[in-house]
């Protein structure tokens, strides 16, 4: 299917718009090594109900990556995704978000509750997932502390800074209607903290859909060839 699309920026930021004109939409965003493009599988399922698809390149991502400029730290994709937010409602009657992995959790920190939610392996305890690969690492809050970064061998980097922002700025209280995609050995976000998380925010529609996969191939059922048979992305 042919899709329409727009490229454009947002306050210099990267941005693409699938789909052909409509009052409804929802924000993609993308994960760690995703881009703004990833957005078009999941237009081409939610489109021909009538609703467009806006994304942009996170720091550091897709056409921004090499800027050299801010890394993908909360403080610096805040601003950016509220300013496509701001971009969206200032057209749309309806707006809703898909995101993936730590995508949504920069969503919850950014935006007020949209009409809808699709998640897909989403980072929903920052502040636990931080403390968990401090563990992996051998790294304590004095040692993090004290050195300020401290780079692993599984490829992330342990940031005092960043840990810090995660504590001081909680997530927030969306309320509205919310569906998850796990995978069983996600490590990264277990089945129960999921499951806390629903809890937590009293969601009235809350739906998971089990893929048995890891983190990063959980990503991948809602890519071409996967989104027909996805309950998630066809919840949209």
């Amino acid at each position: 299917m042919d899709m329409k699309a727009q490229f454009f920026t947002i306050n210099s930021v990267p941005a693409v718009l699938y789909g052909e004109d409509s009052a409804k939409g929802w924000l993609f965003v993308h994960g760690q090594m995703g881009h703004k493009e990833e957005a078009e599988a999941f237009a081409q399922i939610v489109s021909p109900k009538g609703l467009q698809v806006l994304a942009i390149d996170l720091p550091g991502h897709g056409a921004r990556q090499k800027e050299g400029g801010e890394a993908l730290t909360p403080w610096a994709v805040v601003p950016e995704l509220q300013a496509a937010a701001s971009w969206a409602k200032a057209r749309w009657s309806s707006f809703s978000v898909r995101a993936n992995s730590i995508g949504a959790y920069f969503s919850l920190l950014a935006l007020d509750t949209p009409d809808k939610a699709l998640f897909v392996s989403p980072i929903l305890d920052m502040n636990e997932l931080i403390c968990t690969m401090m563990t992996w690492a051998g790294v304590s809050e004095d040692q993090l502390r004290e050195a300020g970064e401290i780079a692993t061998d599984f490829g992330q980097t342990l940031s005092w800074q960043y840990l810090n922002y995660v504590r001081r700025h909680p997530i927030h209280d969306w309320q509205g209607q919310t569906c998850i995609l796990y995978g069983e050995r996600d490590a990264m976000t277990p089945r129960s903290t999921v499951g806390a998380y629903a809890t937590r925010q009293r969601l009235p529609s809350y739906r998971t859909q089990n893929t048995g996969s890891t983190h990063p191939r959980s990503w991948q059922h809602c890519r071409p060839g996967k989104q027909k048979t996805c309950k998630i992305c066809n919840a949209g």
